[in-house]
């Protein structure tokens, strides 16, 4: 318990510019999809290349995003089996995307940096593509229900910008390029801004939330799946490598882990309204999870990573 308070203490801050997003959305009418534009286009394409840039590449850490997207897949799939049995007002189609995915970004990179310095947050980041992968792929396929065709997926992709960051990247990386020294300082204020932008995206995004709304099956389920089911697949994969194939080593496994305690993703929310597949529903659950997250990602870490 200990342990949980004290990084809860450090991770106070995050909590603090959550709390200055609401206020500035609650007070000066300020937009987080405006902001959230120029996060998608700019400053995360930028981030996923400085990280994927100082990352110790190899065949094994490039192959990082793929073992995530896997992981995602399949416990958004089994979950979604559960859903159809016991939901029946439509929300089953936005579990896998409940489940699978996590708000790795706005959220698990400021704690990514905190816990594991600027090479364990480079590790973070390569894991962290598998689930944006899915988020925009297999996820978005499963929550419409048959309205889009598996093309209409796939030209999602193609249009992420991180996508191209992270190929580029890779590319530079393996020539034995590095980022030059006079542009360091951009890509570490980027990096700032994407913590604080997008912990006061998190804030904005409350104002907009109403509560649990809804069928609380659908928020069991989703809880379930996010806090139960992809930590225990989390730890299963780092045993199982760990005791007989040895091909990562403690940093993934961490990152792996830090990704699967996650609060659910706020793309959730927009891809549910878009879809018009239970918004609102989506939106409780996740603002639920956020304030869930606050206190069982310090109380998770200290138990499975140790003292901060």
């Amino acid at each position: 318990m200990a342990a949980a308070l004290a990084l809860f203490y450090k991770l106070f801050p995050l909590y603090i510019t959550v709390a200055l997003g609401w206020i500035a959305g609650r007070y000066l009418q300020a937009s987080g999809r405006h902001i959230a534009g120029i996060m998608l286009y700019i400053v995360t394409p930028s981030v996923v290349f400085s990280g994927v840039m100082a990352a110790p590449l190899s065949a094994e850490v490039i192959l990082l995003p793929f073992v995530t997207f896997a992981m995602c897949s399949v416990i958004g799939i089994v979950h979604l089996g559960v859903a159809k049995r016991i939901l029946s007002d439509g929300s089953a189609a936005i579990v896998p995307l409940s489940v699978g995915t996590g708000n790795t970004g706005y959220f698990g990179i400021p704690v990514a940096l905190l816990l594991f310095g600027q090479e364990g947050l480079a590790l973070y980041i390569v894991c962290m593509l598998g689930t944006t992968l899915f988020e925009n792929s297999l996820g978005f396929y499963l929550a419409a229900r048959g309205r889009y065709s598996l093309k209409d997926a796939l030209v999602r992709v193609v249009r992420l910008p991180s996508v191209y960051a992270f190929a580029l990247a890779v590319a530079l990386n393996l020539s034995g390029l590095a980022i030059p020294d006079v542009f360091t300082p951009l890509f570490d204020n980027l990096r700032g801004a994407y913590s604080i932008l997008g912990m006061m995206i998190v804030g904005m995004g409350i104002l907009s939330f109403r509560g649990l709304a809804g069928n609380p099956r659908f928020t069991a389920l989703a809880f379930f799946g996010k806090f139960v089911s992809w930590p225990i697949a989390a730890i299963a994969l780092w045993w199982l490598d760990a005791s007989f194939f040895g091909i990562y080593n403690l940093a993934v496994y961490q990152a792996i882990f830090l990704i699967s305690i996650t609060p659910m993703a706020a793309n959730t929310v927009v891809i549910a309204t878009l879809l018009d597949t239970s918004p609102k529903q989506a939106a409780g659950t996740t603002l639920l999870s956020t304030l869930f997250a606050l206190i069982y990602i310090p109380l998770m870490v200290s138990l499975v990573l140790g003292s901060p």
